[in-house]
């Protein structure tokens, strides 16, 4: 018997409006070199390189025993949601109700959901750009229409709220924010958030203000817009755990909203996940509720981390870097080298062993600039920072 021909795949058309995540695409390169002996710095992934707190996982193991394997409420356990809207009235100065907590597996389905339930087809968002790549691609893939705003490095990668009022107009669904800042680190001062308020003004215009790494600052303080008078209820905040308390692999995240909203963003979670696992919800109780110590070390550590790093790339030819006020990354402006970015970062990957991101991943604006996490020890940092110096006296 003769195989029957493959069928065509014919995917539906918003696939090709579909973007990625890079930094997974240059791990999986950067395996391959290790697979095949190389030796790899590993600055591309943004994750913390941290175990998650023992009390964590002592909370999770215990809730496996006591059963909870089983389905939950779709927006999440009323006991999360009750601690998470007691964490953030106290973090954000504002009052929060569990009606208003939706949790999900991780970050991104609240950029998606949120996307999902109020934009349609032809609606105009407003992004970072260079910003987290999902927000692009999202809004794309739902067919709306993209419109960046300029990070701007001489602004510490803040951006012109005056421009900003320039791009809002009648077809301005949704404004997303993000501070601090990935890739940049930079992070929006109280005077720039108000200044988005008032560029905003009486239009009916939601914002989704992504603030996952708002416990890992430097200089300063964390400031939300959501925290502004008159401002609760037309934002969806995102933030979770993964970043905060080293749980990338638990997947856990979620938003905050008004009440009418996350009764919608729950149904979109019943449509697509049904729940969030039961028993990282119990850990995440505890991550709340529990010691904060692991928090402010690591935190620390990454500062520490980045004052090596940027103090080593500035004294490297070509490149030029200002010190981020939080997050755990780094943005070296590498125009000088007369390299394109996508260029530089894969030939430093195969030639020098240092796995890095083109800044043009995260946007059109990020072209002239690389990316590296601090997510690793300092010897490694140093040993990369070496590497690319070495690279640079030979080829530059």
């Amino acid at each position: 018997m003769t195989k029957a021909a493959q069928r065509e795949l014919r995917l539906a058309g918003r696939m090709a409006r579909l973007g990625t995540e890079t930094a997974f695409e240059v791990l999986v390169k950067a395996r391959a070199l290790e697979a095949k002996g190389r030796d790899i710095v590993h600055l591309e992934i943004g994750e913390p390189d941290f175990d998650t707190p023992g009390n964590i996982i002592e909370a999770a193991c215990d809730a496996l025993h006591k059963s909870f394997t089983h389905y939950g409420p779709s927006a999440g356990m009323p006991q999360l949601r009750e601690t998470i809207a007691q964490y953030v009235s106290e973090t954000r100065g504002i009052t929060a109700t569990a009606e208003e907590v939706v949790v999900v597996p991780g970050g991104k389905p609240i950029i998606f959901f949120t996307i999902l339930a109020l934009v349609e087809e032809g609606d105009e968002v407003i992004y970072p750009n260079p910003g987290f790549p999902i927000y692009e691609s999202m809004i794309e893939f739902l067919d709306a229409k993209a419109v960046p705003i300029q990070l701007r490095e001489e602004m510490d990668f803040r951006f012109d709220v005056d421009q900003l009022a320039e791009l809002i107009n009648d077809r301005t669904k949704l404004i997303i924010l993000n501070s601090p800042q990935n890739p940049t680190g930079g992070v929006l001062e109280k005077e720039d958030l108000k200044g988005i308020a008032r560029a905003i003004g009486d239009r009916n215009i939601m914002v989704l203000t992504d603030e996952i790494y708002s416990r890992l600052i430097f200089e300063g303080e964390h400031h939300s817009i959501m925290s502004l008078d008159g401002m609760q209820e037309r934002c969806i905040l995102l933030d979770g755990f993964s970043k905060t308390y080293a749980m990338t692999g638990w997947r856990m995240g979620y938003g905050v909203m008004r009440a009418d909203l996350a009764t919608h963003v729950a149904r979109l979670m019943t449509n697509s996940n049904s729940c969030t696992a039961s028993f990282t919800q119990v850990a995440g109780i505890e991550a709340l509720r529990g010691p904060q110590g692991a928090v402010e070390e690591m935190c620390a550590e990454f500062k520490k981390r980045r004052d090596v790093m940027v103090a080593g790339l500035n004294s490297i030819k070509g490149f030029s870097c200002r010190l981020p006020k939080g997050a755990f990354y780094v943005f070296p402006n590498i125009r000088e080298t007369g390299w394109p970015s996508k260029k530089l970062a894969d030939t430093l990957l195969e030639d020098a062993g240092v796995a890095a991101l083109s800044g043009t991943a995260f946007g059109d604006f990020g072209e002239g600039y690389l990316r590296f996490s601090v997510a690793n020890s300092i010897e490694n940092i140093e040993k990369a920072l070496d590497r690319v110096g070495a690279w640079t006296t030979k080829n530059l």
